[in-house]
């Protein structure tokens, strides 16, 4: 075999710009491995690096495979003694855009960023994990520091990071108040979160006070949940924003609020993921698919994440059979 099946962006724009091709097998370099992909999900960073935004700046020439997120089968370790032998299963994020992704049927990882698949999950299921996962991880666990009597709000708590992060939250000890829509209110309970709002029929800044931190995942580009979320804290407390570029002046009002901020963005980590394995197969955290939709259908799969109504990941199959 000396080509795959892909889906490629062939330029900025809407859905309609990612399109099926053949490519040829990527080349491992360094310490890579070859890996059959049998899933990826759909990214908010996917839908905004096909739009133009997120990581678009740094594409240096077209087409190129998207998808952050992998499940498969080693195929070619990095090295012959690698523990991640050929026939492992695996899991992991690529290096999109400097590689190409998981939209198709093989791609080459730096070792460091794959770590063993969780032997609970499915193929689909463990490829809705890793960025979404790592993400709340570095979020709650590694900025935040979550921990006992800790008091943290938890904004979009039904979405890919949401979820894992009121989980990860709730598992240290922290006391979770999150927000979704009114139809995720018993999900996003189920997870963990000591309490819900609803945020079509509440404004939660009015009901939240006094928390020592606050999870981002919205910014001001809907309703200035950002700048609202500063009156919720504690004088010194915390808030970490996700969505790059959402909200360009986050460090002057946290300043004049008389809080801290800082934005984070997601640093692929095999060994943060061999933990986050462990946590799954002894049921301490689990994942929720919305959709599983085959390659060809990459572009409605975009569509769905961009409508912002998703519970948890939205998963492309793209190995056949």
């Amino acid at each position: 075999m000396t080509t795959m099946r892909a889906m490629v962006m062939t330029g900025v724009g809407g859905p309609e710009m990612l399109q099926a091709a053949e490519l040829p097998l990527p080349a491992r370099a360094g310490a890579e491995a070859l890996v059959r992909v049998h899933a990826t999900s759909v990214n908010p960073i996917d839908v905004k690096t096909r739009a133009g935004r997120g990581s678009a700046a740094a594409i240096r020439q077209y087409p190129v495979v998207l998808g952050f997120d992998i499940a498969g089968t080693v195929v070619e370790p990095a090295y012959l003694s690698h523990s991640l032998a050929a026939g492992r299963e695996v899991y992991g994020m690529t290096l999109v855009p400097r590689l190409d992704g998981g939209n198709a049927e093989f791609a080459s990882v730096p070792e460091l960023f794959l770590a063993p698949k969780p032997t609970s999950l499915t193929m689909a299921e463990a490829a809705a994990v890793p960025l979404a996962a790592l993400t709340a991880w570095g979020m709650v666990v590694d900025i935040a520091r979550a921990h006992d009597g800790q008091r943290m709000l938890i904004h979009a708590g039904a979405g890919g990071v949401g979820h894992f992060a009121v989980q990860l939250a709730t598992y240290f000890g922290a006391t979770v108040t999150a927000t979704c829509s009114p139809a995720n209110v018993s999900f996003v309970r189920e997870l963990g979160a000591a309490r819900v709002i609803d945020y079509t029929s509440t404004r939660f800044e009015h009901e939240v006070h006094n928390h020592d931190v606050v999870i981002d995942l919205i910014g001001n580009v809907h309703d200035n949940t950002g700048t609202r979320s500063l009156t919720t804290l504690r004088p010194g407390g915390l808030l970490i924003n996700a969505p790059s570029g959402s909200w360009p002046t986050m460090l002057d009002e946290a300043r004049d609020a008389r809080v801290r901020a800082t934005d984070y963005k997601v640093s692929p980590s095999g060994a943060t993921l061999a933990v986050i394995t462990r946590m799954i197969d002894a049921g301490d955290l689990r994942v929720h698919v919305d959709r599983v939709l085959p390659l060809e259908e990459l572009a409605e799969a975009h569509r769905l994440v961009e409508s912002g109504h998703t519970r948890g990941k939205v998963v492309v199959e793209v190995a056949r059979g």
